[in-house]
């Protein structure tokens, strides 16, 4: 995958904690010591380092992290591995998606992880290197991450899963903590809901390295907003993320691949991990 950009800035990280913790301007200006103005110039995307460690502390955000977002002075190096494809497809005008191809380069054997929004990079790879996709896992059912469901069964003659806590047409269902085996591949869900109520993350073993296919749950620097309960995605990704080994490689629906070390250090909603 080409180098993207990070899906949220500083102020896109102020607004999820602000909409999802139901703080108001007056309430977060008052309690932070700020005037309003100065808040609304900083969500208008001004940064300024004095005025996002005030706010930080009262959204319960590392003001470290933050000010490292707010200052771009921080990227994650590339991640690869043997075993690992990842993918980035446009959706709508002003986003794009990722979805991924996970394959035991001994059996051949491989999944695709959500769709993407045009199946022929995926289709490509897979032939140019004589890999059988046998299933395709959702990490969850927004549409961006399911664009093309219907045709990438039609063209692998795959079986798609999804959630048993969001459904929908022509995926079978499972619980969440199902095993699924691929060639010499164990790929484990976890529940990482709130952002999506079935959101899924994938946590993938047998390859060099781990790997966790996150969906929207976390990004690099952020997380999806909490749709459904932002207290809930910030529980379930603490309780099934962060819970992951340092070295485990992060595949999010939006942005850059990580870690959950460099998380542990860079993502402004997780404070005491910092």
């Amino acid at each position: 995958m080409t180098k993207i950009p990070l899906e949220d800035n500083f102020a896109d990280v102020i607004g999820k904690a602000q909409r999802g913790l139901k703080i108001s301007d007056d309430d977060l200006s008052r309690r932070a010591g700020i005037s309003v103005p100065d808040l609304n110039r900083l969500a208008a995307g001004e940064f300024d380092e004095a005025v996002a460690r005030k706010v930080a502390p009262i959204l319960s955000l590392s003001a470290d992290a933050l000010v490292e977002l707010g200052k771009k002075s921080w990227y994650p190096p590339q991640h690869e591995v043997n075993g690992l494809a990842a993918f980035n497809t446009r959706f709508g005008d002003d986003m794009t998606v990722n979805y991924y191809l996970i394959f035991d380069p001994q059996t051949k054997e491989a999944a695709a992880f959500d769709t993407g929004t045009d199946t022929a990079p995926i289709l490509e790879f897979a032939k140019n290197n004589s890999l059988q996709i046998k299933m395709i896992l959702l990490t969850h059912i927004h549409p961006d991450h399911i664009a093309k469901l219907e045709q990438l069964k039609k063209e692998t003659g795959a079986t798609a899963h999804v959630c048993q806590l969001e459904t929908t047409p022509g995926a079978e269902v499972f619980q969440p903590g199902k095993v699924f085996s691929l060639g010499n591949l164990k790929i484990e869900s976890r529940q990482t809901s709130g952002h999506a109520r079935g959101g899924v993350t994938f946590y993938v073993t047998g390859l060099e390295k781990p790997i966790a296919v996150v969906g929207d749950a976390i990004f690099c620097c952020s997380m999806g907003g909490g749709a459904v309960s932002y207290e809930e995605a910030l529980r379930t990704n603490r309780q099934n993320i962060f819970s992951l080994p340092d070295e485990t490689i992060l595949c999010p629906g939006h942005g850059p691949l990580t870690t959950v070390g460099e998380q542990k250090r860079h993502n402004p909603f997780y404070p005491e991990f910092a």
